[in-house]
């Protein structure tokens, strides 16, 4: 059966949902395709029931932190299976909720894989969509490791949903993946070891906060082994063993499961790009300043699968999804701007950053001050039992300008954003410091950064 749009967005995520519903508001013709339960994976498979785990992870925390002062913390434990059944009354409602909306909206849905058939088609099982428009905005999917035995990793979407945390857990990568999970999964009392192949793990963020950041890992049970790369995974006696290779020759590391935690890849490989004339490469598709393919004028692509150069962040995908839209409706006219993105790794304590890091701003040339510190002697810290805390801001001599913030320890991902909106807003240095926050408050510490 073939039928005609005037877009035909791949993807139900942030970036898909804020096209196909401008769009249709301005009274197109709209069609949204997805071969996963609609949602996208920021509400299905990541930030949403992500946090929720961390939120158990901070209370169990925090209760810890605070035994001896005033807190009787013997008892305190995560019951892994009621958590994993709050974290679901947040998932499971969203696939109907939000096909509904776009029923509702007037957006035709399709379910199934698509694939391009011509510059302006796709095929869904047996529909054809024709459109003179079609956006892509697929997301991402776990990396290939290509390492012998990968059929016994388990994914990230996988963790989420485990009716029981196994009691040994290797996670092969370093990123966000690994530590958000592994800060988890060891504070409801499994043992944990990350194996990273790289010198530093997390090498987005600032070097000196994640050390501390690492030691505290160590401190709580993690075992964090840098400089060590999975080359196989077996089976033996009912286990799984990652055999690695690192300075001193190769180990192996038992374990009931072993994590995919080393990177994602944008999910297109699957889409026929080719048939439809669609550039793309191993960071996403290609498009222009205005999130146009470089190749076919009549797609646009948003999110992770583009490759668009900004953070692959689900508020970023829904920012791009507006510019598409923009774009569509009125003509090529709007490019995103990325500067002040902030971005978070949801450890406990939880690890944040905007704007340049130190060494790129050495590499650029840039004459700037800078102020570091470890705060766990800080009031906000002490009040808590925080023992892992610290900054880094960069602020330009010249202008006054914020180059950049590093935040660890509690709140560190709400705070991120003062200075996100300061970076963002072009608000100097000075005139942040001299803003009266509520005291006492993590955002009231900020005066004494700057």
């Amino acid at each position: 059966m073939k039928s005609k749009f005037d877009l035909v967005a791949i993807g139900t995520g942030s970036a898909a949902s804020a096209v196909a519903s401008r769009c249709r508001q301005a009274g197109w013709k709209v069609a949204i395709v997805d071969s996963r339960p609609f949602g996208g994976t920021c509400a299905l498979r990541g930030c949403d029931p992500k946090k929720v785990l961390v939120g158990a992870a901070e209370v169990t925390d925090w209760a810890r932190r605070m035994s001896g002062n005033g807190i009787h913390a013997e008892q305190f434990r995560i019951d892994w299976r009621q958590l994993m059944d709050f974290k679901r009354t947040f998932t499971e409602p969203v696939p109907r909720h939000r096909e509904e909306g776009f029923l509702k909206a007037g957006i035709e849905p399709f379910h199934g894989r698509a694939h391009f058939i011509g510059p302006n088609s796709v095929q869904v099982g047996e529909s054809v969509l024709e459109a003179r428009y079609i956006l892509i905005a697929t997301g991402q999917r776990p990396a290939d490791l290509g390492i012998s035995g990968s059929e016994h990793l388990t994914t990230s979407d996988q963790f989420l949903e485990l009716d029981d945390l196994p009691r040994r857990i290797v996670f092969i990568g370093g990123g966000y993946i690994a530590f958000e999970f592994a800060h988890v999964a060891v504070r409801a009392g499994s043992q944990v070891t990350i194996l990273h192949r790289g010198a530093r793990p997390l090498p987005l963020f600032d070097p000196d906060l994640v050390d501390l950041l690492v030691q505290k890992s160590r401190d709580l049970g993690i075992d964090v082994q840098l400089s060590t790369e999975a080359r196989t995974i077996d089976t033996a006696s009912g286990h799984l063993a990652v055999h690695a290779s690192c300075g001193q020759g190769t180990r192996e590391f038992e374990a009931d499961m072993v994590v995919h935690a080393a990177g994602r890849v944008p999910e297109i490989d699957n889409l026929n790009l080719e048939i439809a004339g669609v550039e793309w490469d191993r960071k996403g598709v290609k498009v222009n300043e205005f999130l146009q393919s470089v190749s076919n004028p009549s797609v646009y692509a948003a999110g992770d699968a583009a490759d668009t150069g900004g953070p692959p962040l689900t508020p970023v995908a829904g920012y791009e999804g507006i510019i598409v839209a923009a774009n569509l409706l009125n003509g090529n006219h709007r490019k995103p701007d990325y500067t002040g993105i902030p971005t978070v790794v949801f450890s406990t304590p939880p690890l944040a950053s905007v704007g340049s890091s130190e060494e790129a701003a050495r590499k650029q040339g840039l004459r700037f001050k800078k102020k570091h510190e470890a705060t766990s002697n800080w009031y906000s810290s002490r009040r808590v039992g925080e023992t892992c805390s610290g900054y880094k801001v960069l602020v330009e001599e010249n202008t006054d300008r914020i180059l950049g913030a590093h935040l660890l320890g509690g709140e560190a991902g709400e705070v991120i954003n003062l200075f996100a909106l300061a970076i963002r807003s072009g608000m100097s240095a000075t005139d942040l410091k001299h803003t009266l926050f509520a005291y006492p408050t993590h955002g009231s510490d900020v005066a004494y950064m700057l």
